[in-house]
């Protein structure tokens, strides 16, 4: 399967380099892009939601397996794995719209605003995911 046919079923894609995409994560309902995708030279594709949904959750929803994220191997070769899937500017590029998030909700308290029990949630939300973010970028 190609990258194409994945994008195909996401929404609000958007291409952040060669090969790269973020996008909302149909696993949970995202109002902002908590998906990254990329596509290896060697044809495979590599899933990451920094919400936290695991790559199967992720492919039920679009209705996909994990077999359609790997190319048909020709003579068996190994391709060469990677250290780090997502590099740090993919990282910043997802986590660019929880900062802000953040901001506005930031914003909200300093000007003595009681945030709504759905608005503490997703501050909660916002915090992991840059947590995760730093996980995933380092070594």
């Amino acid at each position: 399967m190609s990258s194409n046919a994945l994008l195909s079923r996401l929404e609000r894609v958007r291409k952040t380099g060669n090969g790269r995409w973020t996008c909302r994560c149909p696993a949970h309902e995202d109002k902002g892009p908590s998906l990254a995708v990329r596509e290896l030279d060697d044809g495979r594709i590599l899933l990451h939601c920094f919400a936290g949904c695991e790559t199967q959750s992720v492919l039920d929803a679009v209705g996909l397996t994990f077999e359609d994220l790997f190319p048909e191997r020709i003579g068996g070769d190994l391709a060469k794995r990677e250290r780090r899937p997502f590099n740090a500017v993919d990282v910043l590029r997802c986590l660019s719209f929880e900062a802000l998030v953040l901001y506005q909700y930031a914003t909200s308290l300093a000007r003595g605003e009681v945030l709504t029990a759905e608005a503490k949630e997703r501050l909660l939300t916002a915090a992991k995911r840059f947590q995760h973010g730093a996980e995933v970028t380092h070594a």
